[in-house]
C-alpha cells in the first residue's frame, strides 16, 4: 500500500469553539470513505501532541459515525475561558484551522476517487 502524507484539510473540515476553559473541536470527513481514516489517525494522544503547548489538560474524543465526524474536548486550553482569559483567542475559534494543519498518512488510492 502506497501512502502519502497530507494535511487533514484535504479530507476533512472542522469547527471549534469554547466550553469554559475547554476548547471544542469537531472534525467532519469530506466523504464517507475518509471517516475510517479519521478514526485511526485522530486518537486522543495524536490530537494532544498536535496541540502541545496549547492544550494543558487531557483530550476526550467522541465519535459520531452517523455524521462521519469526531468531536474533541481539549481541557485546560483557553486560559480560564472567554470571560477571564487574556489570550487572543479565548473562545478557541482558531483551533479548527490549527487542527486542519495536522499531517496524517493516507492510502494514495483513497485520494484518486
Amino acid at each position: 500500500m502506497a501512502t502519502k502524507r497530507i494535511r487533514l484539510i484535504e479530507i476533512a473540515h472542522a469547527r471549534s469553539g469554547d466550553k469554559g476553559d475547554a476548547a471544542n473541536v469537531g472534525v467532519i470527513a469530506r466523504d464517507d470513505r475518509f471517516y475510517p481514516i479519521l478514526l485511526e489517525a485522530l486518537t486522543e494522544d495524536a490530537v494532544k501532541k498536535h496541540f502541545e503547548g496549547i492544550c494543558h489538560g487531557g483530550v476526550d474524543r467522541y465519535e459520531l459515525p452517523n455524521l462521519g465526524a469526531l468531536n474533541f474536548i481539549l481541557h485546560n486550553t483557553l486560559g480560564g475561558g472567554g470571560t477571564v482569559s487574556l489570550k487572543n483567542d479565548a473562545q478557541g475559534k482558531t483551533l479548527s484551522s490549527a487542527m486542519l494543519r495536522m499531517e496524517i498518512e493516507i492510502d494514495e488510492k483513497l485520494l484518486q476517487d
